[in-house]
C-alpha cells in the first residue's frame, strides 16, 4: 500500500509540525499542578511518566513553533515561564540535577530511576535556548536554573570523568563517561559553569575509538553505534566547520558515522525485509521486543550491534544536517511506502517488516520526535544553531574545551579496535 508521494518540503513541514505537536499537546497545562510543563516520555503510553530530557527538546520545540507561527509567541513564552518555575520550585532535584523521569501530576521522582547528568544537560540546553529566544523573565530563570547545576559534583576526581549515573537510593554515583557518546554538551555546559565549574581538560580524558567500515571512515564511535550519539549534542551545538585541537572535525566524523550506518542496513538488505539504502538509521528506538538503547551499527560491525530488523524514522531524520540527500529519500520512503507509520504526531517510533505480522510501533518517544524536530530545522534554517550559540555560555563552553586547532590526536587518546572498551 503507497500513497501520493509529498514535495520535500511538505513532508518536511508536516514531520516537524506534528512533532511540535507532540511537545505542545503532551505536556502538563494545568496551572495548578506542581507539573505543569512537564512532557510525557511517550505517547499514548505511560500517561504519568515525564522525561526531563523530553522537556529538555520541548522547550526548544516551544521556540521553533513561536518562531514558524505554530503557536502565538506569548502563549509559547507563557507555557516555558511556567516550565522553569516548576523546574525552579517543584522538581525533584539533587545538586541541581534532575532524576531522569518524573512524575507528570507531582515532578517528584518516577519509578525508582537515578538522577540523571545526561538528561539534565539535555534540559539545560533546552532551559538556555528558551532563555535566549523569549529573553525577559524567562531568560534570568533559565540562567538561575543553569548555575544552580554543580556539575563537579558529578565528576569523578579520579579519573577527570563524568559519572554515569547517581543511585538515590543507594547514596551513589556509578558508572563513567570513559569513550565517545553523547555527552560533549555536558563537557561544554560544565567548563563554561559561573558557579559550579568542572576542568575543561575533561574533554581530553575520554577514549576515541577509531572504526572504518565498507568505505566509510574513520569514524570516532560508541561502543554501540546508535546514531543518537553523533546527534545528540549536535542539535544544540554547532560544530560546522571547526576543529578541535587535535584537528577532529566532530561534524564530519557525524557525517561518515551516519553513512557507515546506511551502509550496514545496504549490506543487510538481502537478509532483511526491512533495511535498505532508503531504510536505514539504527539508533536507540521501541521495538517488537519493547525499547532497547542497543540499537546500532558499529563502524567495526561486531557482536554488539543489536540488529532485529527494526528501523526507526528518527535515525535518518536525526541525520539530516549530516546526509540531507540520504536522510530525506529516507523519509519520503517512510511516508510513501509505509501509511502506518504515519500517526497523529507524524511518524510513529519505528517499524519492523522481518517479523510477521510486520510490526509498527504504537507510540511516539519525546527524544526521538524531538531530535527529529531539532535536526529538521537545523537543516531547514540553521534556527535553533543561531539561537543557542549567541548564548555566551555555550560559545565560551566550547572554545574552552575545544581550544584552537593545533596538533594531532595524541595516541594516548587514540584507539584503532573497540575490543577493550567498557560497556555501559
Amino acid at each position: 500500500m503507497t500513497r501520493e508521494k509529498l514535495t520535500d518540503e511538505q513532508l518536511l513541514e508536516a514531520e516537524s509540525r506534528l512533532s511540535f505537536q507532540f511537545f505542545w499537546e503532551e505536556a502538563n497545562t494545568d496551572p495548578d499542578s506542581p507539573g505543569y510543563g512537564l512532557i510525557r516520555d511517550r505517547a499514548p503510553g505511560m500517561p504519568d511518566m515525564a522525561s526531563i530530557a523530553s522537556v529538555g527538546y520541548g522547550l526548544t520545540a516551544l521556540t521553533i513553533g513561536a518562531e514558524r507561527g505554530w503557536v502565538s509567541r506569548d502563549a509559547a513564552a507563557e507555557r516555558a515561564l511556567g516550565t522553569l518555575k516548576t523546574f525552579r520550585d517543584h522538581a525533584e532535584q539533587r545538586h541541581g540535577f534532575y532524576f531522569h523521569f518524573l512524575d507528570m501530576n507531582t515532578a517528584k521522582q518516577f519509578g525508582g530511576c537515578e538522577v540523571s547528568v545526561i538528561d539534565t544537560a539535555i534540559l539545560i540546553c533546552g532551559v538556555l535556548a528558551a532563555g535566549q529566544y523569549f529573553g525577559g523573565e524567562v531568560q534570568l530563570l533559565a540562567q538561575e536554573l543553569y548555575e544552580r547545576v554543580e556539575w563537579d559534583w558529578y565528576r569523578n576526581p579520579d579519573t577527570n570523568q563524568f559519572y554515569m549515573g547517581y543511585n538515590d537510593e543507594e547514596g551513589r554515583h556509578f558508572g563513567t563517561w570513559d569513550h565517545y557518546a553523547e555527552q560533549f554538551m555536558m563537557y561544554f555546559l560544565g567548563a563554561a559553569s559561573p558557579t559550579h565549574p568542572v576542568p575543561a581538560d575533561m574533554y581530553d580524558d575520554f577514549t576515541r575509538y577509531v572504526g572504518y567500515y565498507n568505505g566509510h571512515g574513520p569514524v570516532i564511535h560508541s561502543t554501540g553505534g546508535a546514531l543518537f550519539v553523533y546527534q545528540f549534542s549536535h542539535a544544540w551545538f554547532d560544530f560546522r566547520g571547526r576543529e578541535d585541537k587535535y584537528g577532529v572535525d566532530w561534524f564530519e566524523n557525524s557525517v561518515q558515522a551516519s553513512l557507515t550506518n546506511r551502509q550496514f542496513c545496504i549490506d543487510q538488505a538481502a537478509k532483511s525485509a526491512t533495511f535498505g539504502p532508503d531504510s536505514w538509521g539504527l539508533t536507540a528506538c521501541d521495538g517488537p521486543r519493547g525499547y532497547s538503547g542497543t540499537y546500532g551499527a558499529d563502524p567495526n560491525v561486531t557482536k554488539r550491534d543489536y540488529v532485529d530488523g527494526t528501523i526507526p524514522p528518527c535515525g535518518a531524520a536525526g541525520s539530516i544536517v549530516f546526509t540531507p540527500e540520504e536522510s530525506i529519500a529516507a523519509l519520503q520512503n517512510y511516508y510513501t511506502n509505509h501509511p502506518k507509520l504515519w500517526g497523529k504526531y507524524g511518524f510513529q517510533d519505528a517499524y519492523n517488516l522481518d517479523v510477521s505480522p510486520a510490526w509498527y510501533a504504537e507510540d511516539v518517544i519525546g527524544i526521538d520526535k524531538g531530535i527529529t524536530l531539532l535536526m529538521i530545522e537545523n537543516y531547514r534554517t540553521g534556527f535553533v544553531w543561531k539561537q543557542f550559540m549567541n548564548i555566551p555560555a555555550a560559545r565560551k563552553g566550547m572554545e574552552m574545551c575545544m581550544g584552537e586547532p593545533r596538533s594531532a590526536l595524541p595516541a594516548s587518546k587514540r584507539e584503532l579496535s573497540p575490543s577493550s572498551a567498557n560497556r555501559r
